[in-house]
């Protein structure tokens, strides 16, 4: 394993015994090196593959240097209705995906409950529930889209705007599956 030591590139010099760098006195770095930037460059010790090579420093030049360009600015999310509700936009996917989860939970846990299958828990007031739900998630996922707020800027560690999708597919195919296997199978898998 390889070890890193930090050197200050205009105050090195190497020995010729065992070509490690050596780091003069605070005092002398001081008084000598007050006009030069201090730069600070690692180079690995235990284990390397390639020798250590001298690092050499030009004088300062005397010309300015050219200011740096300023980053263009992050582009904001557009908050125009057709945007957000587009094919490839951030809300239908998503809101979908939101939809599944909870439905295919919520039809688990009626089916382990009581031993109905979808198709029953639909026609048993199940449309009422399904209705006021998508409405509520689906407002709860617009308005801060509408305000310009985006997916990824909230997402972080292991709860990330990724892997809310990729859970959002597996509960609509999860969803798919487990209606298409009740109605095969005539009744509840339960």
């Amino acid at each position: 394993m390889a070890t890193m030591q930090s050197v200050v590139a205009s105050s090195i010099s190497f020995g010729a015994s065992n070509n490690r760098a050596t780091l003069e006195s605070p005092k002398t770095l001081y008084r000598n090196n007050t006009h030069l930037p201090m730069r600070v460059r690692c180079m690995a010790q235990d284990g390397e593959k390639e020798p250590l090579q001298p690092i050499t420093e030009s004088a300062p030049s005397t010309q300015p240097k050219p200011a740096a360009a300023p980053s263009p600015p992050k582009p904001k999310m557009s908050t125009r209705f057709t945007d957000v509700l587009a094919f490839s936009g951030p809300a239908p996917e998503r809101i979908n995906g939101r939809l599944a989860m909870v439905g295919f939970v919520g039809a688990m846990v009626v089916e382990l409950s009581k031993g109905q299958d979808v198709f029953s828990q639909i026609s048993n007031g199940g449309v009422s529930w399904f209705v006021g739900t998508s409405i509520v998630l689906t407002l709860a996922s617009l308005v801060p889209l509408f305000k310009g707020v985006s997916v990824e800027s909230k997402s972080g560690g292991v709860m990330t705007s990724d892997a809310e999708l990729l859970n959002g597919r597996v509960a609509m195919l999860g969803l798919v599956a487990l209606a298409l296997t009740e109605f095969v199978k005539g009744g509840a898998i339960v």
